[in-house]
């Protein structure tokens, strides 16, 4: 898992972290990580209520908890929701290639939730350079809603797709070109998903930092 060797990747990128942003935050599993590298400033989404609930249990003391989708648009949206991977794989986009690959995980309910931009939200922005951002092919509209956001973000963990594991998400490809225009470069790619099928890489994670100011 990415997350554990977040001390290696601060230390290799010669960078340290303010704050912490994480979007798509489940339960909170990271927390320990991000606690045992002393980080005070965290904000944690995540807009499904059993998942919320379990975050407010695990972290809700420590962190602020904040219950809301994020993207590029303010109002409802409905998630397409599973079961069988804890909720973890739920999300905005209709799920499409992930069907195939994963057939166990079926999408059988929707949620309705809110939704806003990062941008939009209230914090100090200045306080916050880290983003952790799983939203399962979502990650672009939560970018486009988040470009005040990302002036003061040095580093970026992000779920990257090769292939269109979501209805319409975005390409590795394109999230990089979108990241560039605001410095940053992925310097570190970790791709997880193999289709049994084709033996292709599907999706991963990357880490992406900015270069250039």
């Amino acid at each position: 898992d990415m997350i554990q060797l977040l001390p290696q990747i601060l230390e290799h990128l010669n960078t340290t972290i303010k704050g912490c942003i994480h979007i798509g935050a489940h339960w909170g599993q990271e927390y320990p990580v991000y606690k045992n590298l002393g980080i005070n400033n965290m904000i944690f989404y995540e807009p499904l209520e059993a998942n919320y609930r379990g975050l407010l249990e695990n972290v809700g003391k420590e962190v602020d908890v904040r219950q809301t989708a994020l993207g590029n648009m303010e109002g409802k949206v409905d998630m397409f929701v599973e079961q069988a991977n804890q909720g973890m794989s739920s999300s905005v986009l209709e799920p499409q290639h992930h069907l195939k690959q994963y057939p166990h995980i079926i999408f059988p309910i929707k949620e309705t939730v809110p939704i806003t931009k990062l941008d939009s939200e209230d914090f100090d922005r200045e306080a916050f350079n880290f983003i952790n951002i799983d939203v399962q092919g979502y990650e672009l509209e939560v970018f486009k809603g988040a470009t005040k956001t990302l002036e003061s973000v040095d580093l970026i963990f992000s779920e990257i797709n090769k292939k269109e594991m979501y209805k319409d998400c975005a390409r590795v490809d394109t999230l990089d070109s979108y990241l560039k225009d605001f410095g940053f470069s992925r310097v570190i790619t970790h791709w997880e998903g193999i289709d049994e099928a084709t033996g292709e890489q599907t999706w991963g994670n990357g880490v992406y930092f900015k270069t250039k100011s």
